[in-house]
Parts: structure tokens; C-alpha cells; sequence
């Protein structure tokens, strides 16, 4: 990649840097050890990304229920994507990051695009043609369990016991606060089923290669690629099987659509990506488990939905699997 000495990505403390073009795979256990080794700054901050990650994404919760009143899902997903990643790449260039991406690159960009954007948000949208959104969320977010069995093999993040707590204690959470919306998830719906476990094992994915071999590219440049890359097909697909009329969009909409961008797609990607590089995979994606309770308590206070007790407990239950896994 061309461009000067500040936008070339450092390797990660305590790992050594691999030569252009090549990326080994870590040695057993290597990630898993680095990241029990993590300083304790760097383990705040990439909390830190993760908390805004997770309110980012769970406030757009109520703001894609107005939207969805006036516009299909895909188109909507395709249009707020490539702004927000038009809008990326307008500020990684004001930061004199370099935009051009090797040849030898580009083919791991267009999969992780796909893996971590196209695949999980276009199979999850499609799944609500079957499933209301309590019941595509439960499903979607097994995500963190995946990964943590992915993890073990792919990273060497074991799957210790204290790691097995936090992890059933934020799927607890997190089906406390879903599963008392009332789940009939019967033979009719097993299509919807199918297609968000199919989004939650591509994020999956997604995740764990993203560790073990990050593309060697500046932090917003890398992000902008991925959400660009990642929104044409929901954008070309949405223009195809829907009928999007923004024209006659509200301002309501509109409002909900720029949130979206700038938010959802945009600033959180790049929370997301910065947590992921300072937090073990299987501990980051336990972090995103608070999205649905933030979505669920954000939509109460704002559409007047119920909240109470149980969407407490969930909180609590998912803020106490965050704070084991954290420990060292």
C-alpha cells in the first residue's frame, strides 16, 4: 500500500510483523496468550469502542422501526450503507490515509465485506419475512457463541470455563429479555430461523478471520472499503425486488435514514473494528449482546413499548457476562 510511514499499520504488540503479502497463521494458542497479556489501557479502551458499538446499534433500533414505515429494508440498508461509507472515505482521505488497496488484498477485502456486511445484514433482513424482530434477534445474536467456537480452534481463544460463564450469561440476557416478547418459532418459520443463524455464522466468520489476519490497511480507510463494499449487493438487490420511493419519504424518515449512515453504519463500524483489534474475538462479540437490550429499552422510552422488570434483569445479566469475561 502506498502512502507515508503514519498510515502503515503497526503490528500488534508482542507479535511480529509478517512480510508483504504473507500472512501465517498464528501459532496455537499465540492470540488467546496475547490477549490475556493485554495492558490494562488498551483492554479499557477497547471496551470503551465496544459500549458505543453497542448503544450505537441498539438506538438505531427504534430509529429502523420508523424507517421500515416508510421504506423496504434492503434499499434502506443499501442507501444508508453507501453513504455512511462514502462518507468514510471522504474522511480517511482528510486524514491523509492512504484509499488504494494492494492487488493482493483485494480479494480478503471483498470476502470480509461480505462476510461482516453484505451477508449478515442482508440474510438477518431477509429473515424478518418469517420472524417478527424479537425472534430474528434471538436467533441472530447466538452470534457470540460461534465465534467463541471458532475462536478456540482458529485463535487459540480456549473456551475456559470462566469465558463458558460469560458467555451463557449474556445468551441468558439476552433471551430474558426476547424471549418473554413471546417466540413461536414453528415449522412455518423455520425458513426465517435458517436464514438469521445463516447471518450470525457469517458475522461469525467474519470476525474470527478479521483476527487472525487484519487487513494492513488504515483504520477508517479499512472500514469505508468494507461498508461500501459490503452495501452495493443490499443496494443492487433492494432496486431489484423492492420499490423504494424516497422522494415521498418523511422527515421522520429522513431523520432515521441520516441517523443510520452516520451512526449505525458508520460510527460504529469503526467502534467495532477498534474493539476488535484490542479485545479477545470471543469477548468482543459478547459486548454486541447488549445491542438488543439497548434496542429494546431505547424503543420503550421512545415508542412507548414495555419496560420494566425483566429488561432489568437482561441489563444485569449481560453487563455481569461483559464484566467476567473482562477479568484477567
Amino acid at each position: 500500500m502506498t502512502g507515508s510511514s503514519e498510515n502503515r499499520p503497526l503490528p500488534e504488540a508482542g507479535l511480529e510483523a509478517a512480510p508483504p503479502g504473507r500472512f501465517p497463521p498464528p501459532a496455537p494458542g499465540r492470540v488467546g496468550l496475547f490477549a490475556r497479556r493485554l495492558p490494562g489501557r488498551a483492554a479499557l479502551a477497547g471496551l470503551g469502542c465496544l459500549l458505543v458499538t453497542a448503544l450505537g446499534w441498539g438506538l438505531n433500533w427504534p430509529a429502523t422501526k420508523l424507517l421500515l414505515q416508510e421504506c423496504p429494508p434492503l434499499s434502506a440498508r443499501g442507501v444508508s450503507g453507501l453513504a455512511a461509507g462514502l462518507g468514510l472515505l471522504l474522511l480517511a482521505r482528510a486524514r491523509g490515509e492512504a484509499l488504494r488497496v494492494p492487488r493482493a488484498l483485494r480479494g480478503r477485502l471483498i470476502r470480509a465485506s461480505l462476510l461482516n456486511i453484505t451477508a449478515w445484514m442482508g440474510f438477518a433482513t431477509a429473515s424478518l419475512t418469517w420472524l417478527d424482530a424479537g425472534e430474528a434477534a434471538t436467533v441472530a445474536y447466538t452470534m457470540p457463541v460461534w465465534v467463541a467456537l471458532l475462536a478456540w480452534p482458529l485463535l487459540g481463544e480456549v473456551l475456559t470455563a470462566r469465558r463458558a460463564a460469560a458467555l451463557s450469561l449474556g445468551v441468558l440476557g439476552v433471551a430474558t429479555v426476547l424471549g418473554g416478547r413471546g417466540l413461536e418459532l414453528g415449522a412455518t418459520k423455520l425458513p426465517g430461523v435458517g436464514l438469521a443463524l445463516c447471518g450470525a455464522l457469517c458475522f461469525a466468520l467474519g470476525t474470527v478471520l478479521t483476527k487472525r489476519a487484519a487487513l494492513p490497511l488504515a483504520p477508517v480507510a479499512n472500514t469505508a472499503w468494507q461498508v461500501t463494499l459490503g452495501c452495493l449487493p443490499l443496494l443492487a438487490l433492494g432496486l431489484g425486488l423492492e420499490q423504494p420511493d424516497f422522494a415521498r419519504l418523511p422527515a421522520f424518515g429522513w431523520a432515521a435514514l441520516g441517523y443510520t449512515a452516520a451512526v449505525s453504519m458508520g460510527l460504529c463500524y469503526l467502534t467495532w473494528f477498534a474493539a476488535l483489534r484490542r479485545l479477545p474475538a470471543s469477548t468482543a462479540t459478547l459486548g454486541t449482546l447488549l445491542t438488543p437490550i439497548v434496542g429494546v429499552t431505547a424503543a420503550a422510552l421512545a415508542l412507548g413499548e414495555p419496560l420494566g422488570l425483566r429488561e432489568l434483569t437482561a441489563l444485569g445479566l449481560t453487563l455481569g457476562g461483559i464484566v467476567l469475561a473482562m477479568r484477567r
